[in-house]
């Protein structure tokens, strides 16, 4: 599935503080790395977020 730039940051963020809250990060990465924001982008760019959107077919 193609994500706007809308749904790609906010899966992003959202993920950034699921990270900084203590959730388990999903990849191997070194010890040097701590920023949320790139670990968040490092695992959605492997394609391990676990992160879905749903899009209503009816705009309003």
């Amino acid at each position: 599935m193609e994500y706007t730039r809308f749904e790609k940051a906010r899966i992003i963020g959202a993920r950034a503080l699921q990270v900084t809250m203590g959730a388990p990060v999903l990849l191997e990465i070194s010890k040097k790395i701590i920023d949320p924001i790139i670990i968040a982008t490092m695992e959605y760019d492997n394609d391990v977020v676990p992160i879905t959107v749903r899009r209503d077919r009816k705009a309003n």
